[in-house]
């Protein structure tokens, strides 16, 4: 009897182990898998996009798809598409498609946009002198030095007739491109993130939408001149959420720019930035 009730006991002994390694098996392949599904890592620049990325209407939205965000803030234009491209992080979010296209071009990286989020329309905005009324001759206009964004910032200046540019330089056009200059106007190129320091020390600066806000400007009240809404610029310069090329069909980015193009989200960027950043209605 003995014998019959030790070997029942090594019996149930063994079927318990086992059953628990089973569970605690299982237990740790969900979470493994839930860990893979549930949490999206996003690279972003402070304004406007990580406070659109950590604003409780977007954050709620996806914790109803089961989806925890962690934003990573930056503070350039270059790291933030490095860390997608290495995998360390899923996507980012604070640049627009030519800017993420000349990237591609000049580092051979293999960036895509999963969507496009938003518009930030480019704005002159004053430094030691409030109107572009007063502007004299060998004034200093600070602008950003990369490709896309200096192109930009000098068809602005062109299209409020400070500067005329060479026929066909468009989203390539540099400095060397402008053939008249009639007030002889000195273009100051440094980094985009530095412009808004500038300003003490030049008459102009024309800034990006997101380092303009950073610095408290606001396009719609601040910028002595900004793009028209309806401009090219709103196609050309859409910021979107860029991942590494295989990823942009991915369940949780797709959700992630589900999020951040419905009609809710849309509505909190217009009613929060007034113009600054403008949804972007597009494919």
């Amino acid at each position: 009897m003995k014998k019959k009730l030790l070997a029942l006991t090594l019996t149930l002994s063994t079927l318990l182990a086992l059953m628990t390694a089973c569970g605690s098996s299982e237990n740790a392949a969900g979470g493994n898998e839930a860990d893979d599904t549930a949490t999206i890592t996003v690279a972003a620049t402070a304004a406007p996009h990580a406070e659109i990325l950590q604003s409780g209407i977007v954050t709620e939205m996806l914790e109803k798809e089961g989806i925890k965000l962690d934003v990573k803030v930056f503070q350039d234009y270059v790291q933030p598409n490095n860390v997608v491209e290495s995998g360390e992080i899923d996507a980012n979010y604070f640049q627009h498609i030519t800017y993420l296209n000349d990237f591609n071009n000049e580092n051979g990286t293999h960036l895509v946009s999963a969507g496009g989020i938003h518009y930030e329309p480019f704005g002159i905005y004053g430094g030691k002198k409030e109107s572009l009324d007063d502007i004299a001759e060998k004034d200093a206009i600070a602008i950003p030095n990369d490709t896309t964004n200096e192109a930009r910032a000098l068809l602005l200046l062109q299209s409020n007739g400070l500067i005329s540019l060479k026929d066909g330089a468009g989203l390539t056009a540099t400095v060397n491109d402008i053939t008249d200059n009639p007030m002889n106007l000195e273009i100051v190129e440094v980094e985009a993130a530095q412009v808004p320091h500038q300003l003490e020390s030049v008459a102009y600066a024309v800034m990006n939408g997101n380092y303009a806000m950073e610095a408290g400007f606001t396009v719609a009240t601040d910028a002595l001149a900004y793009e028209a809404q309806d401009s090219d610029a709103a196609s050309s310069y859409v910021n979107v959420i860029a991942v590494k090329e295989g990823n942009e069909k991915n369940d949780k980015i797709q959700k992630l720019v589900e999020v951040l193009k419905s009609d809710e989200v849309r509505k909190w960027i217009e009613e929060t930035y007034e113009g600054s950043v403008v949804p972007y209605t597009g494919d």
